[in-house]
């Protein structure tokens, strides 16, 4: 990256960040696997995906996210500008945390918008180059972005945030066809080329990760997918579904009988009538018998549908294990969890609640991040005057169960230690104003 190379070395630029080469062209196979492009698809042998590093990370975010409240506190105008860019990136906040899993890290880039509001960019690795780094934590880092220009030509943008001294340093310079291009001729024209600022504590911009160690590369502040470890297994999956599936088609039932039985009754055989039988149903073939006896033949193939699943429910077990979830999450036996109570099923899923609470402290420790992010940026553009403001991240129970709970704030009612419109907003949605003297009914 020529046009950056005297900012990294002002940057402090350090061999090996960014994540080193197997770390990257392992993230980049796992996001091919996540989109459903896995290595092993074969059409040649009969091999399809069925996508389950997807279910995976859908699983992980739906978990991890799952009751959240995300709300800014305050009175001032910053507390209000925070809390509008808070509102608009809140419906994003599972898709993020899912692509979190996928990649194994996200960058949370606050961008400022012409009308004056705060907006979140969320960046996966193929668009970002770590460039330093403390504590495992990124600290400079050229952000990448495409373009295409009025005159058909596709602009790339190169967004270097990092700091030099006590100074945070951010340039801007677009390339079109390997060449740089001045700003104000490119799709990018709004932006400045070099922007300088003192003051700011941290950089402008928050890294979500996963929880897990990087094995490949231990000083990586790049994490892993949430399914690196369980690859084989994946293959292993889609090549048994693939069996399977294989079998289910390939057991059609079919009959075999002799041409001449199907010739019309009291009418001569002729060639014409030979190659043209009458109509059968679609599981029957006509066959040329041997002349020697007449030929009917049934084929129903045995389908060893039971020791298939067995297969696949191991591998499914061994899958949910690896990726963090406790056996026989994603199986059969789930069935049952219905008819637990939620302390039953937090005793019996104990691994899976301790994974997903390791991911929502990542969760936390970014949006965090982002919100000082965003309080330097509304500042740098003076959006709004300084201020306090409060951010409140919380999240439901894993193990939560309604029904469980719908029963106990019925005893609290009965108790007289809520009243029942509560308890019917709460659980039926019903409005305060409906209910009217409902409580004295109740008693």
């Amino acid at each position: 990256m020529g046009i950056f190379s005297k900012s990294k070395q002002h940057a402090g630029e350090k061999r090996g960040f960014g994540g080193g080469d197997a770390t990257m062209r392992f993230i980049r196979r796992c996001a091919d696997i996540y989109a459903g492009r896995p290595d092993w698809v074969s059409a040649a042998d009969g091999v399809f995906t069925v996508n389950f590093a997807r279910t995976v990370c859908a699983e992980t975010a739906r978990l991890a996210v799952l009751g959240s409240r995300v709300a800014v506190t305050g009175d001032g105008p910053r507390a209000a500008w925070l809390r509008c860019a808070f509102d608009d990136f809140a419906p994003l906040l599972r898709r993020t945390v899912e692509l979190a899993c996928a990649y194994g890290t996200v960058i949370l880039k606050p961008r400022g918008t012409r009308d004056g509001a705060g907006a979140v960019d969320v960046v996966t690795p193929d668009r970002f180059d770590i460039v330093d780094s403390e504590s495992g934590r990124p600290t400079a880092v050229i952000f990448r972005d495409k373009r295409r220009g009025a005159d058909g030509e596709v602009y790339e943008r190169f967004e270097f945030h990092r700091f030099i001294g006590d100074i945070y340093a951010v340039s801007n310079r677009v390339v079109r066809g390997g060449r740089e291009v001045p700003l104000g001729s490119s799709p990018f024209s709004g932006l400045t080329a070099d922007i300088r600022l003192s003051g700011v504590r941290r950089p402008l911009f928050a890294v979500l990760r996963t929880p897990s160690a990087n094995n490949l590369d231990a000083a990586s502040p790049l994490g892993l997918p949430v399914f690196a470890d369980a690859l084989s297994e994946l293959c292993d999956l889609d090549v048994a579904v693939s069996r399977a599936s294989r079998e289910i088609r390939d057991s059609k039932r079919t009959v075999l009988i002799d041409s001449d039985r199907l010739l019309p009754v009291g009418r001569a055989a002729s060639r014409a009538a030979a190659r043209a039988p009458a109509p059968m149903p679609d599981f029957v073939r006509a066959v040329f018998g041997t002349g020697t006896g007449d030929l009917y033949r049934e084929i129903n193939p045995t389908l060893n549908t039971e020791a298939r699943l067995a297969g696949i429910e191991a591998i499914l077990h061994a899958i949910g294990v690896k990726c963090g979830f406790s056996g026989g999450y994603f199986t059969r036996e789930r069935e049952r969890v219905g008819t637990m109570t939620a302390t039953e099923v937090e005793a019996n899923d104990r691994r899976t609640v301790e994974h997903i609470r390791d991911v929502r402290v990542c969760v936390e420790r970014a949006l965090g991040e982002l919100a000082e992010a965003l309080d330097e940026l509304c500042g740098m553009y003076m959006y709004a005057p300084p201020g306090a403001y409060g951010l409140i991240l919380d999240f439901g129970d894993v193990t939560y169960n309604r029904e469980e709970d719908r029963r106990r704030w019925y005893e609290y009612v009965r108790d007289g230690r809520v009243g029942f419109g509560y308890y019917l907003k709460k659980f039926e949605g019903v409005d305060l104003s409906e209910v009217g003297g409902m409580k004295e009914v109740l008693q």
